[in-house]
């Protein structure tokens, strides 16, 4: 009898076995991932210095995950052009729907894209170059991204020179540096251009109060004027906790707030003076929009670009 039972466990195990293994081989070949096509592409925030002309970086080389771009060449650009929106492509990757957090940038600090040096540097207004560097070459940004079952993925890669670059103090010439690894990561956010909106408008500065006018855009709830305006970190950045910023410019005085991810903002305006080629944070300002929206509030969707047009009434 109990050889019995042993026979008949034995040969239920290796039905159950046999069963299982058949079951996984179906499985894998009924669920193998979809990739899709996902264009990577690079934009920036403006930086507050009237002695800077442009901001030339070199990139060798853009992993995801540990794989290169495709169709990615090693490529100079003026960042601080890439302004309101304005964007460079990158490269294409072939990945699977999901969420990631992992874009590593490898920067050429010696030779640009044609040879010559530096690779990355600041241009000055008279044309001297300023060589950037920092403590690595390579970059790696951790800010989380979804790709969507989709084709039209489009990662921004949102390289805030405001919170990345710094001038050092008191020297005689302009001398300029990457801040610290941990700030330069933290200085770059990434997002499916999908799951974002913006925000733009006109600033009217019937009072004059400024001789530059920027706009931050702050998750609501999250600006603290003192903590914010008093810099922060390592390399003493002002508000380092603002998501975007946009200059106040052009004949209409008009702005622009790109790539904001869905939810709800609070919008705080900044006065700046310029002295010779120095411009200094001046003070708050004090807006009121001129169609009644909640500036403390405004509702950003994927769906709807946001206008909020304001009256400059006087300084904090």
């Amino acid at each position: 009898m109990k050889n019995h039972l042993k026979t008949v466990t034995i040969a239920f195990t290796t039905i159950f076995l046999m069963a299982s293994c058949s079951k996984d081989d179906d499985g894998a070949s009924d669920t193998d991932a979809e990739s899709y096509e996902t264009t990577f592409k690079i934009t920036d925030a403006p930086i507050d210095n009237a002695n800077v002309e442009a901001v030339f970086v070199t990139v060798s080389d853009i992993k995801v995950d540990g794989n290169s771009l495709e169709g990615f060449n090693k490529t100079t650009f003026d960042l601080a052009a890439l302004v309101n929106g304005q964007t460079k492509t990158l490269g294409n990757l072939q990945l699977e729907a999901g969420s990631y957090s992992n874009i590593e940038l490898e920067l050429d600090y010696d030779m640009d894209a044609s040879g010559n040096a530096p690779g990355c540097y600041v241009e000055l207004v008279n044309g001297e170059k300023d060589k950037l560097e920092a403590a690595s070459n390579k970059i790696s940004i951790t800010d989380s991204y979804e790709i969507f079952a989709s084709n039209t993925n489009e990662i921004i890669i949102d390289f805030d020179l405001r919170k990345t670059i710094k001038e050092e103090q008191g020297t005689v010439s302009n001398n300029f540096e990457f801040v610290t690894m941990a700030e330069l990561s933290a200085g770059i956010r990434t997002l499916n251009k999908e799951t974002t909106g913006m925000i733009s408008g006109i600033a009217n500065d019937v009072q004059n109060t400024s001789d530059k006018i920027i706009v931050y855009a702050y998750e609501k709830g999250a600006f603290n004027a003192e903590v914010e305006t008093n810099g922060k970190g390592d390399s003493n950045v002002t508000f380092a906790n603002a998501v975007t910023s946009s200059e106040v410019s052009g004949l209409n005085n008009e702005y622009s707030l790109n790539f904001l991810a869905e939810g709800e903002y609070e919008l705080v305006f900044a006065s700046y003076k310029e002295e010779g080629d120095v411009v200094s944070f001046n003070s708050l300002l004090q807006v009121e929009s001129t169609t009644g929206l909640n500036l403390g509030a405004l509702s950003v969707t994927s769906a709807i670009q946001l206008s909020a047009n304001v009256t400059i009434t006087g300084t904090k």
